[in-house]
């Protein structure tokens, strides 16, 4: 019965991919605290040290995506963003920005790449995601990752946030978030672009819903495990 809907306008389909914001992780209590300046040096470099495993995941991801792409035109609209994370040569690209708003926290590189702090939940969460990138259709795996509609603006609030609530992190270690707001924009256009443009059915279309959906819930669970192991450590 399902298969036999008819596919969504442009419009509608666009909508029903914005309407997952309301599970965006910007929404969850422990980011909202970080918004508010509640959170002390102790935590916030536990969502630091935690939130790196997602970063250095997403080239994997993304690699993934492409490996299962059969469309040139798409693999080279995608390739461009594991070279943003990894970079060009040791010490650039996103993730090497993070590692520097790790030290910036009072974390050192060893124990952020080493990865010590990292929560069984959060692995598990960021784990399920990349296995998501490789196992399902790549064109769901670009769906699933236009969270980035909703993280340029959550970023903006998070830096501005960091910069007024916390003085003792140096506001130059910021730069991973001002680089991204920027990089995230574009990249959400591009990848918006290729999900409304490439889902020509009703089934394929409430697909790419799901894959949205279900990024948001990983996003979630990385923070319900921050949540509870700091509930434990009281």
């Amino acid at each position: 019965m399902g298969e036999n809907r008819l596919a969504l306008d442009r419009t509608e389909f666009e909508g029903m991919l914005r309407a997952t914001e309301s599970g965006y992780w910007d929404k969850h209590p422990f980011h909202q605290r970080m918004d508010a300046g509640e959170l002390d040096p102790s935590q916030l470099r536990l969502w630091v040290a935690n939130r790196w495993y997602y970063q250095r995941s997403l080239p994997q991801k993304d690699a993934a995506i492409v490996a299962n792409c059969p469309l040139p035109e798409i693999r080279r609209r995608w390739l461009p963003r594991i070279v943003y994370h990894d970079g060009t040569s040791d010490g650039d690209g996103g993730c090497a920005r993070w590692l520097v708003l790790a030290e910036a926290v009072g974390l050192s590189r060893a124990e952020v790449t080493d990865e010590r702090h990292v929560l069984p939940g959060v692995r598990f969460a960021v784990d399920s995601y990349v296995t998501f990138a490789r196992t399902r259709p790549w064109l769901e795996g670009i769906a699933s990752s236009l969270t980035e509609l909703f993280a340029p603006r959550a970023m903006a609030t998070r830096a501005a946030a960091l910069k007024r609530h916390y003085p003792w992190l140096d506001h130059d270690a910021l730069t991973y978030f001002d680089s991204r707001i920027g990089r995230a924009r574009e990249e959400c256009a591009d990848a918006l672009d290729i999900v409304l443009s490439h889902c020509s059915s009703r089934q394929g279309q409430d697909a790419a819903v799901r894959a949205l959906e279900f990024k948001t819930d990983v996003l979630w669970s990385m923070l319900d495990a921050i949540e509870h192991a700091l509930r434990e450590r009281r």
